[in-house]
């Protein structure tokens, strides 16, 4: 029972990690029909906003008061990544086939991977080391340390900061959608783009916030993501960003509850894959596969993911 228990906590852990990144997806996705395959590097810019502001202004202390700038620093780099991603690459792309922008997306993932890789420690002024291997992510009071034991079941602190990021992340989306007026707006775009620009909204605005605010989910992941593992490198972008790919398929592409859900149960799959499958199909070195082959069932069965695809009909 413990070890299931245990399971089921790196499961959630490692769930709402994949949450975290997989609601911006579908922020992005539901605006603008675009599977952003970058968003999983302005994750990993996040990560390295959040270390560079560390390094920058607190390096070699631990007070928990950090956290806050370590956290805004991760936004400014990936929003910033974000909107001018959307201004310079996908904007000119807006009324191309869909092909298009796809491409240009993978492109721009792999530029951006190789751009942190190559230029990282040559920032003028700054004294960063190089993103070629892996850096050692700030240690902060209270949220890192010692890990936390119940019962049979042992919890890393950054566990609960991860987990409760998503719940206020969450929240805070759920209300910006649905309680503002640039929410409402961004629902009124994700229906229908012609009418509501007929309506006085205005389109392109209301895009670039959408990427604004995957962006920000995308840099709390990121450190979120620098915390559990306590390091980061230019190469956590990519399969992080398949894996929420997967999870908000597995939700339904569109809908953000159904990413949320979708993160978690991956997680979850996960962790209990890596611990109960036995034999050589079981262990960690298998988790990927798992992972897929849960995409894989869902897609059979269920091609609306979990909770639904969110489909709009039009007249």
């Amino acid at each position: 029972m413990d070890q299931f228990a245990q399971q089921l906590v790196n499961g959630l852990t490692l769930g709402s990690l994949y949450a975290l990144i997989a609601v911006g997806y579908t922020v992005v996705y539901g605006i603008v029909q675009l599977i952003n395959f970058a968003h999983g590097e302005v994750f990993m810019i996040g990560a390295f906003g959040a270390l560079s502001t560390y390094l920058l202004l607190f390096e070699g202390q631990t007070a928990v008061w950090i956290l806050p700038f370590m956290i805004i620093g991760a936004m400014i780099a990936s929003v910033g990544t974000a909107v001018l991603m959307e201004r310079v690459a996908y904007r000119p792309l807006r009324n191309a086939p869909r092909l298009a922008p796809l491409i240009t997306a993978i492109g721009i993932s792999v530029f951006l991977q190789e751009f942190v890789r190559l230029f990282y420690d040559k920032v003028p002024g700054a004294d960063f080391p190089s993103a070629k291997q892996r850096i050692p992510f700030p240690q902060i009071d209270v949220v890192t340390g010692p890990a936390l034991q119940f019962g049979g079941v042992t919890i890393e602190r950054a566990s609960f900061f991860t987990v409760g990021s998503l719940a206020v992340c969450a929240a805070l989306l759920w209300y910006f959608i649905n309680r503002t007026k640039m929410g409402r707006g961004m629902q009124a775009v994700s229906q229908d783009k012609d009418t509501a620009r007929l309506m006085g909204i205005n389109v392109d605005r209301v895009i670039v916030v959408a990427f604004a605010v995957g962006a920000v989910l995308a840099a709390v992941a990121g450190v979120a993501q620098g915390f559990q593992n306590n390091n980061i490198n230019f190469k956590i972008g990519f399969l992080a960003g398949l894996k929420a790919f997967t999870a908000a398929v597995l939700g339904g592409i569109g809908n953000i509850a159904g990413a949320v859900v979708g993160g978690l149960v991956l997680g979850v799959t996960e962790a209990m894959a890596v611990q109960f499958i036995p034999g050589q199909f079981g262990g960690s070195p298998w988790k990927d596969v798992w992972a897929f082959v849960l995409l894989i069932l869902v897609l059979v069965f269920r091609p609306q993911g979990l909770l639904g695809a969110r489909v709009v009909d039009r007249a």
